[in-house]
């Protein structure tokens, strides 16, 4: 398989170029507060899942004081920290592949043409980003919509 041509640098993460058709998608917005002397202080935490469908997805959490903010700055992260997935046949994993993240602990499994995904939340928001057809997860310790999105995001 031959690689593609880098453009300058010393290598390092692939920067995206002109053309990429990125599909973006919104898995989560919170409410938090900071309690300060006059009262509480609100702000907002996004999380965001980017990829290309072609094999490319990268996650992004951001937080500010307004809900659009805190969606382009995770959508940002999420641009400048995406990975390359194999796919077998362009529509599920060449093999099962276990991930973890703190505390969480997830298992990837092909499946055969015609199963779908069965997954939902921030698991399906990944895999519908990477353009994954036939899959079946399966989350061995709870976490979090974020410790989620990492255990997916870095198999």
């Amino acid at each position: 398989m031959a690689r593609e041509p880098r453009e300058g640098g010393r290598g390092g993460r692939e920067r995206e170029r002109e053309g990429d058709e990125l599909v973006d998608k919104l898995v989560t917005i919170n409410r938090v507060a900071k309690v300060v002397k006059g009262g509480r202080r609100f702000a907002f935490a996004a999380l965001v899942v980017v990829g290309d469908q072609k094999g490319r997805v990268g996650y992004g959490a951001g937080k500010a004081r307004e809900v659009p903010e805190a969606i382009r700055k995770a959508t940002e992260r999420a641009k400048r920290g995406m990975i390359r997935v194999p796919m077998k046949e362009g529509r599920t994993l060449h093999h099962d592949v276990a991930g973890h993240f703190g505390a969480g602990k997830v298992v990837l499994r092909s499946a055969e043409a015609g199963t779908g995904i069965i997954a939902g939340g921030p698991m399906r928001a990944v895999f519908e980003s990477l353009a994954l057809t036939t899959l079946w997860p399966s989350l061995w310790e709870p976490g979090t919509r974020i410790t989620w999105s990492r255990q997916h995001s870095m198999p």
